[in-house]
């Protein structure tokens, strides 16, 4: 196992013990069928996820004018989660459903996903 899976491992490992689960939401447009001019119904893909959910600080306040009152920090462990979320998707944490504001940050040393960084608003 290379030092990086490793790492990822211990990050996934810290956020179980320190943090909570999180769904991650994907709704799959339906296919058209130029046949019957008709489109199939979307579908939901959730994923279940290990997150820690922050409140942003001061220091971030002043420096980046997209931070709105209310929205947080979600850092997800990227090992087992399989693909990234992308910024159509929606993540339902401590009751809520959260909308990831650009952009999406992804700690990836050496090309091993290790922990992806959002900030979601409700």
């Amino acid at each position: 196992m290379s030092f990086y899976f490793e790492m990822a491992a211990v990050a996934l490992e810290m956020i179980s013990e320190f943090g909570q689960a999180v769904t991650i939401r994907d709704v799959i447009k339906g296919e058209y069928d130029p046949d019957t001019s008709t489109t199939s119904p979307d579908s939901v893909v959730e994923r279940i996820a290990q997150g820690i959910l922050l409140d942003f600080t001061g220091q971030e306040f002043q420096t980046n004018s997209l931070i709105k009152v209310g929205d947080k920090k979600l850092k997800i462990a990227a090992a087992g989660l399989g693909p990234a979320p992308s910024l159509l998707s929606k993540v339902v944490a401590q009751g809520k459903t959260w909308t990831i504001i650009p952009p999406l940050k992804e700690i990836n040393p050496a090309g091993t996903p290790i922990l992806y960084e959002l900030q979601v608003r409700s």
